[in-house]
């Protein structure tokens, strides 16, 4: 058996970002291990924003109801094995090294027989439903990597539920040049007779999500943000209305977040457990301890007094970020910021810059390929600062530790430190602010 150290090193050695294999292939994968996926409940979600949120706050709902969860999300922000929560904890290292081994064997012997070797996330995914099944988790509340109709979550069969958050444009170059070829794509997870609840914020991403759980025969039960209505906003938690049908009455809850998007994904959470509670046996009571308490690091996350982390990570996100950070502070702020290249990098930079309130950004590199250097990201927003008149201070610091050091020195009291972007960036300075226990 591999020792926790070598086998972190041999996940993340597995390609990232090699061509997808088919669904027949994590099939085939999770079969040769006995098709632990098949022995828990499994809630299905996916989405372009917010599906982490979702996920965290339905298997926080479901731990208040007492029942016993599994939580697949990604990516993780310090430790791999957070991707596979049980009960609100990541799971224990030994069952993590020991769920590995046991793909690793598997994967090895698909490649003998001439297939091709899972990719990084066919195999975290096995090893999840591995930890889930020996875990005898009752529930699973599945977070699908990219997409959905072709991501390998998507060979779950009978989920109990699907939820769909809320869509934009992303990885444009995979999942489609449109809101409504994304929104299809994440649609495919949608299953005969399945009840599904979506984000209907966006009219024309709802209309090809009914239409899909209308073919399948599903129910479907949106959520339209005019029924979310935020009674109050400390900087600390967010207390909201929702009304979901469900019984007739409009129910107050509160949510341990700032950002006033989190409300609307509270309120997917909640509606999804209103459709499991008609055979889950979910009451009101703990739908509204489970918000309360629910926990989701690096999401407009305070950090410390005055300092928050935020994994903004596409054009959507940048928006609520910006909306967020406007709710906390009208005050000039320090803005830290990094990004990976494949995102819409002009479409963040110009927004942060124009619509934000900054006294100065600070930019800094993430580690590894996928990482914007640091001086490309600074030509970027001088550029786009002159095109527009903005005079705004920028600072550019490579190495993301010196970067959070001198953004701490710099912040005056009562000034209000944002650090966003990737969740790469967010992972790094969890570890460094001590976030991460």
């Amino acid at each position: 058996m591999r020792t926790y150290e070598e086998t972190v090193n041999f996940i993340l050695d597995i390609p990232k970002f090699t061509t997808k294999n088919k669904p027949e292939h994590t099939r085939e994968l999770l079969h040769r291990l006995g098709d632990p996926q098949e022995r828990f409940k499994v809630i299905h979600v996916a989405g372009s924003n917010g599906k982490g949120s979702v996920c965290a706050c339905i298997d926080s709902i479901l731990r208040a109801a007492g029942k016993r969860t599994g939580l697949f999300t990604s990516p993780h922000l310090v430790y791999l094995e957070e991707r596979f929560a049980v009960d609100g904890k990541r799971c224990d290292r030994e069952l993590f090294v020991r769920s590995s081994d046991r793909v690793a064997c598997a994967a090895d012997f698909m490649v003998q027989q001439g297939k091709p070797y899972p990719t990084f996330f066919e195999y975290i995914f096995a090893v999840g439903m591995l930890i889930f099944a020996e875990m005898q988790v009752e529930y699973a509340v599945l977070e699908t990597g990219l997409g959905g109709r072709l991501d390998a979550t998507n060979i779950i069969e009978h989920p109990i539920l699907t939820v769909i958050t809320s869509i934009s444009l992303e990885h444009t170059e995979i999942l489609g040049d449109s809101i409504a070829k994304i929104a299809a794509e994440k649609a495919g997870i949608v299953k005969p007779k399945v009840p599904v609840v979506y984000d209907a914020s966006s009219t024309e991403a709802s209309r090809v999500i009914a239409a899909c759980a209308d073919r399948q025969g599903c129910l479907s039960y949106p959520v339209s943000s005019d029924k979310v209505k935020i009674l109050l906003n400390t900087g600390k938690k967010i207390a909201f209305s929702f009304d979901s049908g469900y019984d007739g009455n409009v129910t107050n809850f509160e949510i341990p977040f700032v950002a006033p998007y989190q409300a609307q994904n509270a309120a997917i959470a909640i509606q999804a457990a209103a459709c499991l509670a008609q055979c889950e046996s979910i009451s009101y009571d703990a739908m509204q301890r489970g918000l309360a308490e629910v926990v989701w690091k690096g999401r407009m996350q305070q950090i410390s007094p005055e300092v928050y982390f935020d994994g903004a990570h596409n054009s959507d996100g940048i928006q609520r970020f910006l909306e967020a950070a406007g709710q906390i502070s009208d005050e000039p702020g320090i803005l830290l910021f990094s990004m990976v290249k494949e995102k819409d990098l002009a479409y963040a930079v110009r927004h942060l810059l124009c619509r934000g309130n900054w006294e100065q950004i600070i930019l800094t590199s993430i580690p590894g390929e996928r990482g914007c250097n640091s001086r490309i990201l600074k030509e970027m927003f001088e550029q786009t600062a002159r095109e527009n008149g903005l005079a705004v201070k920028i600072t550019e610091i490579e190495e993301t530790g010196q970067a959070y050091a001198y953004a701490l020195t710099v912040k005056k009291p009562g000034q209000v430190l944002f650090c966003a972007g990737s969740l790469y960036l967010i992972g790094a300075l969890e570890q460094i602010a001590g976030g991460m226990e």
